[in-house]
């Protein structure tokens, strides 16, 4: 892990319907590290995400420190692909790689790129299934290599593993690893499989509307199954 904080959150506090989803929750995830979220639902894990990507309103302080170009990079929980949109797997992975309109053509240099993130993905050859036939694991593999290439700064996952099978669950922590320990990418991640949380997180925070507890994913796992 590299030294100091890529995010803080100084007493947040988000309300909705005058119901308090998020109380005072201070924070500080390392940079450079892998920062997991675990909690019952509706313990406020995803929107403390959407806090630090500032899409919720909240009373607090949110800060990120980059040292780089500031890159962040969101796989949400749930992502509603139009089933009858006649766009293939390559051209939506190629919208954001290319400055050529898709409907035009996908470049050399875009076919490329998206044939070895395929491959990092276990899709190859996928590239002209379209997007609205792919099953719920097939979709949340495509969000993952979208976010996670180019490598960016800062990633947010929520429930990254939803779908998926165990292969590709272990696939998903070998590139969150390599984000980690080869581009010194930060990761904040919401996750409910025990077993990942013990083989990815370097800190696990404990929440059930306010933060209850921080540490290793062994002291706070065991904590929680005590609770």
């Amino acid at each position: 892990m590299s030294g100091g904080n890529a995010i803080e959150l100084t007493r947040v506090t988000v309300r909705r319907d005058r119901r308090v989803v998020v109380d005072d929750a201070s924070l500080a995830i390392a940079a450079g590290s892998i920062h997991v979220l675990i909690g019952p639902n509706g313990a406020g894990k995803s929107t403390l995400l959407s806090t630090v990507l500032g899409e919720t309103a909240f009373e607090g302080d949110v800060r990120m420190h980059f040292r780089g170009a500031g890159t962040v990079a969101y796989v949400p929980q749930s992502f509603v692909a139009d089933r009858t949109l006649p766009i293939t797997i390559a051209e939506f992975l190629s919208l954001s790689r290319q400055r050529w309109p898709v409907c035009f053509g996908i470049t050399r240099a875009s076919k490329r790129r998206v044939a070895a993130l395929l491959e990092q993905l276990g899709m190859t050859g996928m590239e002209r299934r379209r997007m609205g036939e792919l099953s719920g694991g097939e979709l949340r593999r495509v969000l993952i290599g979208n976010a996670i290439e180019p490598a960016p700064e800062v990633l947010l996952c929520d429930e990254p593993a939803t779908g998926l099978d165990p292969a590709a669950v272990e696939q998903l922590d070998r590139l969150l690893c390599e984000l980690r320990d080869t581009h010194g990418t930060t990761v904040l991640m919401v996750s409910h499989d025990r077993a990942q949380v013990r083989r990815v997180a370097d800190q696990v925070t404990l929440m059930q509307v306010r933060i209850r507890q921080t540490g290793t994913a062994d002291a706070v796992l065991d904590q929680a199954e005590l609770a």
